[in-house]
């Protein structure tokens, strides 16, 4: 069954419960199954900086979903979670964001889905969680853990579990 892993993140509400229901939403045992989620992090606002900071986490799940339609799982998990991306400021204040970093190796640009995250390794919001979860895991010929120790990760804070 093909591997993804998926960033998850938000500042609206109580971020690490809404991204708790987000994760047992999106992962329902059959179609989609949580093979290994990160600790929460605490990140500064990217993309907008006036703005709550973000509570992110990187899951990895095995699917028998294709992309596409992972990715329209993740944004329905969005929209039950009060996601409106019609009227919100790009890179602003959100309660839940779902994105599909990689599919198994594949490569793939369609409109709407570019596998893998055309920004992940610029974001550490990003890669410092999956570093905790798949750091040997090559992404367009990179190694995780080599990507998140080549960034900026100042203001990350690991939370304790809950």
């Amino acid at each position: 069954m093909p591997q993804a892993l998926l960033a998850l993140g938000g500042n609206v509400g109580d971020s690490r419960a809404i991204l708790d229901r987000a994760v047992a939403m999106l992962c329902d045992g059959k179609d989609v199954t949580l093979a290994a989620r990160s600790s929460d992090y605490r990140t500064p606002a990217w993309g907008v900086k006036d703005q709550p900071p973000f509570i992110n986490l990187c899951i990895e799940v095995a699917t028998a979903l294709p992309p596409r339609a992972l990715l329209d799982r993740a944004q329905n998990v969005e929209r039950a979670l009060g996601r409106d991306r019609a009227h919100e400021r790009r890179w602003g204040p959100r309660t839940a964001d779902i994105d599909l970093i990689a599919y198994d190796d594949l490569t793939l640009a369609e409109p709407g889905l570019t596998l893998p995250h055309p920004l992940l390794f610029e974001r550490a919001f990003v890669l410092v969680p999956l570093a905790e979860i798949a750091p040997d895991r090559m992404i367009a010929g990179r190694r995780v853990k080599e990507a998140a120790a080549s960034i900026d990760a100042g203001g990350i804070e690991r939370l304790a579990a809950r």
